[in-house]
């Protein structure tokens, strides 16, 4: 049975919405750069257990998120194949983003969770907390997480990348290689698209969830086109910018 029937939603679900969930659950659970399929996986089990951690909620109300030590409400499956740095960057980029430093990432980098790594797990929590938060707007249930494919991850690693922009590696809009030109149509970008260009397949992966959550590229070009929606364009981003201010969101 595919996924994402939306058998029990009150609301008609367009088609291309439910194709995008289904495709992104299928390459969830296949190897990506730099994890494997059951590691994806478990970071994406960790992105919904931090709604509910304990650790997480004392440290989101803490002056400093070092103030507490301790554990995370993690499950056992995800400590056998994610160490304890990835399971805390996952709660960490679902309940207290706005405080993520360079100095905890560049921690990282140096322990067990290098920039690449690093990369690719905010992609999938992101990405899963998007679809899951769309489910619960629904008043639907969470979908299951698909079972993992075994593979190994590619380790592709694109040229042109840089540091001189985020925290983490980017490319550079100006060394935009071969294989990464569909990133963004027409080299025309932004930061936000290309936070996550370290790892290509992550922004491929995001952006086919966006597209059908919120809009392509081509139609983010202009306020006044169609968006075949039931909300048009400025209505659109009346509610983003109170979601992004609700978030905290520096943009």
């Amino acid at each position: 049975m595919h996924a994402f029937q939306f058998s029990q939603s009150a609301f008609a679900i367009r088609d291309d919405l439910k194709l995008a969930y289904r495709e992104y659950w299928r390459a969830l659970a296949e190897a990506g750069t730099w994890w494997t399929g059951a590691q994806r996986v478990a970071i994406a089990e960790e992105t919904r257990r931090a709604i509910d951690c304990a650790l997480c909620a004392e440290r989101k109300q803490a002056l400093s998120p070092y103030q507490y030590d301790g554990e995370h409400d993690s499950a056992d499956s995800s400590a056998a194949v994610i160490s304890t740095n990835a399971i805390d960057a996952a709660h960490r980029v679902i309940t207290d983003q706005s405080r993520i430093t360079k100095r905890y990432i560049d921690t990282l980098n140096a322990d067990d969770l290098p920039h690449l790594a690093l990369v690719e797990l905010i992609g999938v929590a992101v990405t899963v907390f998007s679809i899951d938060e769309s489910m619960r707007a629904l008043g639907l249930p969470r979908e299951p997480l698909p079972a993992p494919v075994e593979g190994e991850p590619t380790r592709y690693t694109p040229p042109g990348l840089s540091m001189e922009t985020g925290q983490v590696p980017m490319i550079a809009e100006k060394d935009l290689g071969p294989q990464e030109r569909d990133l963004w149509p027409k080299q025309r970008s932004a930061n936000v698209l290309r936070a996550l260009s370290a790892v290509p397949n992550a922004v491929r992966e995001w952006m086919l969830v966006a597209n059908a959550q919120y809009l392509s590229m081509k139609q983010m070009m202009t306020m006044l086109a169609d968006t075949h929606r039931s909300l048009n364009r400025m209505q659109m981003e009346l509610v983003a910018g109170r979601v992004s201010s609700h978030n905290e969101c520096f943009y």
